[in-house]
């Protein structure tokens, strides 16, 4: 009873802009464009557009990724953004959408759920993402991938808010999203996890981000699934 009125509360932040609880949604909603942000997007905004490109979108551990390296002889572009939450990325969905690409690959949500947001909250942002490109660049071949595992373990005391728990609430959230809105839903979990469900601690510097074979093991789930 009490998640519910708090959902309610959240949800009506938004249609309400002069509540308290809309106050607090709209400093979440900017406190993402930070100097790093706002650095990297305008090196985005410079480079230039390519055909058939491969983006891959969200936060400090797509921006870690060498992915160029990882996919070789593709167009494949870093759009990461070291703590990039989901308003962030609607926030400079455009620079992406500019050249049409054939597909996005976005992982995007841990931050939020670093926050303290609802699973639900940050799904609703998914949406917005996903129904953004289904109408901006409607040949886009879009791939929902689940937020990765951590290692409870080792997390820092930042992270209190980011559990097994929620991620799990938050990928059942965004895989039911992905089948309502028909694109694929990447769970990426057997890649990277133990058998406890954790984030394998030989593939990751603070129970979180990631060590550089990881993403051969990601790239290589994606290529296994053929979606790459």
């Amino acid at each position: 009873m009490i998640k519910s009125i708090m959902m309610g509360l959240l949800l009506a932040a938004f249609l309400d802009p002069g509540t308290a609880v809309a106050q607090e949604a709209a400093r979440i909603d900017s406190s993402y464009a930070n100097s790093h942000y706002r650095m990297r997007l305008d090196f985005f905004r410079q480079m230039p557009n390519r055909k058939k490109e491969i983006v891959f979108m969200g936060n400090s551990i797509t921006e870690a990724g060498e992915w160029q390296e990882l996919v070789p002889g593709k167009n494949v572009v870093n759009r990461g953004i070291s703590g990039d939450v989901t308003w962030g990325v609607l926030a400079r969905l455009d620079e992406v959408l500019e050249s049409k690409p054939a597909k996005v690959f976005l992982l995007i949500g841990v931050n939020d759920l670093k926050r303290g947001l609802d699973p639900a909250i940050i799904a609703n942002n998914h949406r917005r993402i996903l129904q953004r490109i289904k109408a901006e660049s409607p040949k886009t071949k879009v791939y929902l991938q689940s937020v990765l595992p951590v290692n409870e373990g080792l997390l820092s005391s930042a992270y209190q808010h980011v559990t097994l728990a929620r991620i799990s609430a938050l990928n059942q959230e965004l895989k039911s999203l992905a089948q309502q809105q028909g694109v694929p839903f990447l769970n990426l979990h057997p890649a990277l996890a133990d058998v406890q469900g954790q984030l394998d601690k030989e593939l990751t510097t603070d129970g979180i981000h990631l060590k550089l074979v990881a993403y051969i093991k990601w790239v290589n789930q994606l290529k296994q699934a053929k979606v790459l």
